[in-house]
C-alpha cells in the first residue's frame, strides 16, 4: 500500500504520543514491519504507527535484529536500529525480578517450550501492568496466564491461532 522503504532510513515512524497505556511489543511484529514480503507487514506497520507508545525488552531487540539481518539484510537491520534510535520504541531494562519471573515462566511452560525472549515480554507486561501485547506468536501468548490479568489482549487480532 504505497510502501517505499528505499525513501526512508527507518522501518517505521511513529507519531508523537506520550499517553498511557503502552503497547508491549514482541519480535514478530517488528520483523513483519521490516519485511515488505511478510503477509503481516501492513497490519504490523499499522499497529506500530498508530498504537500507544511502544515498549519492549533487550531480548526482543536482539532477536529481531538478528532475524531482520539474516532474513532481509543489513540495510533493513540498519533501518531497524534507526527506528529505535529515533525514539519509536522504548527498550525497558530487565530488572532482577524480571529475570526471576523469566526463569519461572520458562520452567513452568517448558512443554511449549516458552523461550526467554517471550518470557521477557510477559515479565515486562506484568511489571508495567499492561494487558495488550503486539505479537504474531499466538501459540505461546494465548496459553500463558499472566499474574495481573486472566489473559493478554493480543494484537493484531486473529480469528484463529495458527
Amino acid at each position: 500500500m504505497g510502501d517505499q522503504p528505499q525513501t526512508s532510513t527507518r522501518c517505521w515512524q511513529r507519531a508523537s504520543a506520550a499517553t498511557e497505556p503502552v503497547l508491549i511489543v514482541d519480535t514478530g511484529p517488528l520483523l513483519a514491519a521490516a519485511d515488505l514480503a511478510d503477509p503481516d507487514h501492513a497490519v504490523c506497520v499499522s499497529i506500530l504507527t498508530t498504537s500507544e507508545p511502544l515498549h519492549t525488552t533487550p531480548l526482543v531487540i536482539a532477536e529481531a535484529a538478528y532475524l531482520i539481518g539474516r532474513r532481509i539484510g543489513s540495510e533493513a537491520e540498519a533501518r531497524f536500529f534507526q527506528s529505535i534510535s529515533s525514539g519509536d520504541l522504548t527498550i525497558e531494562s530487565l530488572l532482577p525480578e524480571d529475570l526471576n519471573r523469566i526463569a519461572q515462566l520458562v520452567a513452568r511452560y517448558a512443554d511449549l517450550p516458552l523461550g526467554g525472549t517471550d518470557a521477557s515480554v510477559i515479565a515486562l507486561a506484568e511489571r508495567l501492568g499492561q494487558t495488550t501485547v503486539a505479537t504474531l506468536d499466538y501459540r505461546h501468548f494465548s496459553v500463558v496466564r499472566p499474574t495481573h490479568v486472566t489473559a493478554f489482549n493480543l494484537v493484531p487480532n486473529r480469528t484463529s491461532t495458527a
